[in-house]
């Protein structure tokens, strides 16, 4: 099943909670996450869809293989990478610049670049090789989506958190592959017994199973 319309659910779900009154509220305020503020947070959240648009826009052609998603995770520089490295630091920094025109700018942007997202993602084309924004390595879009839904998916949680609001929850077709991709990472990280001692044996459960 292609991973399309899963995404703009979404997509549409972190840009409900981005225009909830108590986003703007917290705006100037730290978030929950370490050196980053809730407008900083809420820039990153919004660029995952921002990226999205780049993505389908750039395809990358016959020629490119993509690259599996998990072999994308073990690419990525930010995955290990401490909070005060470069890394995270151009992360932070690009999240205060999506964000750098308040929180309504923000949200208004979003819901047309969903708009046009919703007419561009309309036709199955997830095995459709695309550059990624960054790196030098390509995707299948449904795994470049998967990406995607897994970020919205964690940072909606950490921006609800920073602003005491209810977690969004997403619908199983969104949930359900964000979820088993996690596990996977997970599972890569820790090994599978620990994997599977977290989620059925409390007992013998490893004190951290985190995928990042």
């Amino acid at each position: 099943m292609s991973l399309c319309h899963p995404y703009l659910d979404a997509a549409e779900a972190a840009t409900a909670l981005l225009a909830a009154p108590e986003v703007a509220a917290a705006w100037e305020g730290p978030s929950v996450l370490a050196e980053m503020t809730v407008h900083g947070l809420a820039g990153h959240l919004a660029h995952q869809v921002f990226s999205v648009d780049r993505a389908v826009r750039s395809t990358a052609g016959a020629g490119h293989r993509p690259v599996p998603v998990l072999e994308h995770y073990a690419r990525a520089a930010w995955v290990d990478a401490p909070v005060d490295s470069e890394v995270n630091a151009g992360i932070r920094a690009n999240g205060e610049r999506v964000a750098a025109e308040g929180a309504a700018e923000l949200v208004a942007r979003l819901r047309s670049a969903l708009a046009e997202q919703r007419v561009a993602l309309a036709s199955p084309r997830g095995e459709e090789p695309v550059e990624l924004p960054w790196g030098d390595w390509t995707l299948n879009l449904d795994d470049f989506l998967l990406t995607r839904m897994v970020e919205l998916a964690v940072h909606m949680d950490d921006l609800a958190v920073s602003v005491g609001v209810e977690t969004p929850a997403l619908p199983p077709a969104a949930f359900d592959p964000v979820a088993a991709l996690l596990a996977g990472l997970a599972a890569r990280r820790h090994g599978q017994p620990a994997l599977l001692r977290a989620l059925t044996r409390a007992e013998r459960a490893p004190s951290a199973i985190n995928a990042f």
